[in-house]
């Protein structure tokens, strides 16, 4: 579970942007994860309470926002769900080649704080 080394990442590079723009106290952190990141968010959801555990982060809310992980086969040209189809194009049953328009992010979009 990769998740843990994640929000460890994560929670420094909110300390330094803390520090930049002068801020004491973060209420909310809003992240942006991909379906196709290779992040799961119910792992981050259940991981994230212990790895704030006694920081300054500790009252701060997580609020996760999925993208869906949409592929556009390199076969048929079909764009598709590709987490939602296993990865396999539904027209044409392609499994090899895909390019990822979206879904493969993980991004801090936002971050409420004082």
């Amino acid at each position: 579970m990769h998740e843990v080394g994640i929000i460890s990442s994560m929670l420094k590079k909110i300390e330094r942007i803390m520090e930049q723009e002068e801020l004491t106290h973060v209420e909310k952190i809003v992240i942006e994860v991909g379906e196709l990141s290779g992040v799961v968010p119910h792992y981050m959801e259940e991981c994230y309470p212990a790895a704030v555990y006694k920081t300054r982060f500790a009252e701060t809310k997580l609020e996760m926002i999925t993208i869906p992980g949409i592929l556009r086969c390199d076969e048929c040209g079909m764009e598709f769900n590709g987490y939602q189809h296993d990865l396999c194009c539904p027209a044409c049953g392609n499994r090899q080649k895909h390019t990822p328009l979206t879904g493969r992010e993980l991004l801090i979009k936002e971050i409420v704080g004082y």
